[in-house]
């Protein structure tokens, strides 16, 4: 057993850095949830699970972290300590998430909704079934969610409050799952991170991309301007995001030190469906 990291496109920017990745491109699966981990005191464990049916991709946002792989016969270790670098996890594989650094973020996007009765979370359990796991793995069925369309203002804009789960010895996680915590499929995520002190990110509108929008670390401001009316939001919390609907211009600024910034899309990147002028986004808002 040899699992590699997996480099993610990194675009560098004097602005601060950009990394990505979608569904079927840079990971072998249709994203359906994404979860991350934060605040994990030092010394903690998460993890310990292996699942059936759902595959995994673990990146290390901020800070460093272990991912302890094992498919009952080797055990390997890949330590996550680049924001660029992800590490695959296939079905019917034991994992675990140890050696956080502190500040550590762990985000992981997996290939199924969240089932309590899946996963086998004891080691010896997981060893008396590892060799069947992969063989009898149920196929996931593709679901499909309605694509938000239409013309929207800022007011349709909101801020949505996530669950925090939380737990005094290994920290917290907070979850995104496509149709249900936000009214769209996932299909790309991308996060900016190194951003430095004074500069703005984004400057920009799509034609049918929803955006939610995360400050998994540290915190900025976000202005929306639908050609008429523009409101701010500062996001500061990782359990709570703002949702962005298509046609409304967003700006990104005020990024405090160490901030990262999470963004989960609707649609896979496309520059077509990019407006990037300002002026011809209000030609496009006036002949909506």
């Amino acid at each position: 057993m040899k699992i590699q990291p997996t480099q993610l496109p990194k675009i560098s920017d004097p602005r601060g850095n950009l990394s990505f990745f979608e569904d079927f491109r840079q990971i072998p699966f249709k994203i359906r949830r994404v979860h991350w981990i934060y605040d994990v005191p030092g010394g903690a464990e998460r993890g310990g699970v292996a699942y059936e049916r759902t595959e995994e991709f673990i990146i290390a946002m901020s800070g460093s972290f272990d991912v302890v792989v094992d498919n009952g016969k080797e055990r390997q270790v890949i330590q996550l300590n680049r924001s660029y670098m992800g590490v695959y996890v296939p079905k019917g594989m034991w994992r675990a998430i140890e050696n956080f650094s502190t500040n550590s973020i762990a985000v992981i996007a997996t290939s199924s909704h969240y089932d309590p009765n899946e996963g086998i979370r004891d080691y010896d359990t997981f060893l008396q079934v590892a060799d069947s796991l992969v063989n009898d793995a149920a196929k996931l069925q593709d679901i499909q969610y309605p694509i938000i369309k239409g013309k929207y203002n800022v007011y349709d804009c909101n801020i949505i409050e996530l669950d925090k789960h939380h737990s005094d010895r290994r920290g917290n996680i907070s979850v995104v799952e496509n149709g249900d915590t936000v009214p769209f499929d996932v299909k790309r995520m991308y996060y900016l991170y190194d951003v430095p002190g004074g500069v703005s990110r984004g400057g920009h509108a799509h034609k049918e991309l929803s955006q939610f929008i995360i400050a998994a670390s540290g915190s900025f401001t976000v202005t929306l301007d639908d050609g008429r009316v523009k409101r701010a939001y500062t996001l500061n919390r990782p359990y709570q995001g703002l949702l962005v609907k298509p046609g409304v211009w967003r700006n990104l600024d005020d990024f405090s030190s160490g901030s990262v910034c999470l963004v989960l899309a609707s649609e896979k990147y496309d520059e077509s469906d990019y407006i990037r002028e300002y002026d011809e986004f209000l030609e496009y808002r006036r002949t909506r």
